[in-house]
């Protein structure tokens, strides 16, 4: 990330974020290498992504922002839908898609690039306990014997998997089965944003999200590994787009501005 920022400066004189007004050659190969921009969207986070009611498309930020990106290099863009985020990270090595949006998180470093983040929320993962649950916060929820469901390869999963001491993870293979697991009464909570929690909690009588939370959320872009020229070219990219107004313009669209806020410039 700091030789990002270190880049970034080629483009933003002065302290104003500005994007290049094209990409090299080499950065727009490394971008798109088939010549049409492929942006991955997981269609089971709202804060990523949704489908069209009327369609059936992917729609909200990524695609929003992706289009952008797209046509700031002078590329076709072509949208290409997940539904868990398992299936977007095994994509990551094998050349499926060219960018996509996930939680910025360490343990997917290793097969991704983050660009600086674009949305930002404090406080914002946490959990849901079914009905007649006593938990109110996190203390109560990390005892030994407790088990908290949460979808595999998803960052509630893998932070929950770093900072408990007692309970455990049970991990699902998509938001629907995580849920089931604790409806079912196969683990005391599951795992997600409280943009997520809140819908599911509508569907469950009695059910509750705690009162705090586990961790906060930093949505990124990424690319996959080794494109360095096309990574300075999205990362100004992202900086002027929130500098801009065009992130802030992606999440009021979505409907999502009263859970994330555009993030600080990094």
């Amino acid at each position: 990330m700091k030789k990002l920022i270190a880049a970034l400066s080629l483009f933003l004189p002065l302290g104003c974020a500005q994007a290049p007004q094209k990409p090299s050659p080499e950065a727009r190969t490394q971008l798109a290498p088939t010549g049409v921009l492929r942006v991955a969207v997981l269609t089971s986070n709202p804060l990523i992504g949704s489908k069209d009611p009327n369609t059936g498309e992917p729609a909200g930020t990524t695609v929003a922002l992706g289009r952008r990106l797209a046509d700031r290099a002078g590329l076709p863009a072509k949208m290409i839908e997940y539904a868990a985020i398992g299936g977007l990270m095994k994509d990551a090595t094998t050349g499926a898609w060219d960018v996509a949006v996930v939680a910025i998180d360490p343990e997917r470093r290793n097969v991704l690039d983050f660009m600086p983040a674009h949305m930002a929320a404090d406080g914002f993962l946490t959990v849901l306990v079914p009905p007649g649950s006593a938990a109110r916060s996190m203390a109560d929820i990390d005892r030994p014997g407790m088990r908290v469901a949460a979808v595999r390869a998803a960052a509630p999963a893998m932070i929950l998997q770093r900072t408990l001491k007692h309970a455990v993870v049970v991990a699902a293979e998509n938001e629907n089965a995580a849920f089931d697991l604790m409806k079912d009464g196969k683990a005391e909570g599951y795992a997600q944003n409280r943009f997520m929690l809140r819908g599911r909690a509508a569907t469950l009588p009695g059910s509750r999200v705690l009162d705090d939370a586990f961790a906060g959320l930093r949505l990124s872009f990424a690319l996959p590994k080794n494109r360095p020229a096309a990574a300075q070219f999205v990362a100004a990219f992202i900086e002027e787009a929130k500098a801009s107004g065009a992130v802030q313009s992606a999440i009021d669209a979505a409907g999502v501005g009263g859970d994330v806020k555009v993030a600080p410039r990094e």
